[in-house]
Order: structure tokens, then C-alpha cells, then sequence
């Protein structure tokens, strides 16, 4: 891991261990994320997906078509070829001032990252991963489309429970579905408490 990243994961992790999920004071936004989680809301294991769905990968493509991506560099680095996603408007956040990507926007901190989704509608950003930049931008999003899995494969990155986080909501959730042998739900949740 390059210096410039472990810092950028450092100083996040510590703010977040003494403030908890709060915004930036006087910072605002309301996007969302999305995400496959495990039983224990597991995420990845080395920087891969825990779940290769075609249904679930369908609806990512259905949710997040045509609308704002945000997600860290090694999120990005594990797409096919390493390429941004098609037909949707890519936005990394990484610490690296000196990094450029071809048909990426780079961001390099949380106030340039609000600053250039100004130009965006909220409901249009969406929050894709990996485990540093869900829980970053967490206090950021008032809705996450989940894709809960009954299965706890081994996982070394987890999104915080979402379930055990006051002022979240489970809004909808599907009926269970079943690929393969392996049962799982697409769940919507809402913030019904504005973060701190």
C-alpha cells in the first residue's frame, strides 16, 4: 500500500473511531450506496467481490446506469480490466494528488468530493466501494440498496451493520431468492434520523 493511501486510511479510520458516523460539520449531502453483504456483513476478501450473481450484477447495472459512481482506486482497479464502469459517470476518492485516470474524476478529499457532486442530483450518486470509502461516506447517504446473502463466506472487509446503526430504517425488502442453492434479498434502507 502506497504512503499516501495508508494515511488517507488512517486519518479516516481515527476520525471515525473518535466521532462515529458524523458528517464534516457543515458539510451535506444525500446520496446513496450499494452493496452485496454476507450474513455478518461481510464485503470482499483481497479486493474481490464475496458474490458473482448474475441477477444481483443485474441489478446493480439497473440502479446505477446513467447515474454518478464514487468509489476508492482499488475499487476501481477491481473492475474488469481495471476500467471505469460504461455509461455511467465514474469519481474516485483517493488521497493521491498526483493520480489520473482516463474517463475517471479524481477526488482527493470528502469536501472536493461534495464540492464536484454539487453538480449532481444526490439521488444520482451512488456509492460503490471498498470497505474504507462505505464507511466514510456512510454519514453521507440516506438510502443503501442492499443485496443481503444467507451465507458468511470468508470475508476480510465489512460494512458497519447498518441494521444496529440508529436512525436507519429497513424500508423494503424483497422476496428471498435462490441461485444455486444460495438464498438471498435485495433490501432497501432509509435514514429516518439525520446524522449528527
Amino acid at each position: 500500500m502506497k504512503e499516501a493511501n495508508r494515511s488517507f486510511f488512517h486519518l479516516n479510520i481515527c476520525a471515525f473511531r473518535k466521532e462515529g458516523f458524523a458528517r464534516l460539520k457543515g458539510m451535506e449531502s444525500n446520496m446513496n450506496l450499494i452493496v452485496a453483504v454476507t450474513a455478518n456483513w461481510g464485503i470482499g476478501c483481497e479486493n474481490d467481490l464475496l458474490f458473482k450473481i448474475s441477477e444481483d450484477q443485474r441489478h446493480f447495472r439497473r440502479i446505477t446506469t446513467g447515474k454518478v459512481v464514487v468509489m476508492g482506486h482499488n475499487t476501481l482497479k477491481s473492475l474488469p480490466n481495471g476500467k471505469p464502469l460504461k455509461n455511467r459517470t465514474n469519481i474516485v476518492l483517493s488521497r493521491d494528488t498526483a493520480l489520473e485516470i482516463d474517463g475517471v474524476m479524481v477526488c482527493n478529499s470528502i469536501p472536493h468530493l461534495l464540492e464536484t457532486l454539487k453538480a449532481h442530483n444526490p439521488a444520482d450518486v451512488f456509492v460503490i466501494g471498498g470497505g474504507v470509502i462505505y464507511t466514510m461516506l456512510l454519514p453521507y447517504c440516506n438510502k443503501a440498496y442492499i443485496t443481503k446473502f444467507q451465507a458468511s463466506p470468508l470475508a476480510d472487509t465489512y460494512l458497519p451493520n447498518i441494521d444496529e446503526i440508529p436512525g436507519w430504517t429497513l424500508a423494503e425488502e424483497s422476496e428471498v431468492k435462490e441461485f444455486d442453492g444460495l438464498k438471498f434479498t435485495f433490501c432497501v434502507y432509509e435514514r429516518v434520523k439525520p446524522a449528527i
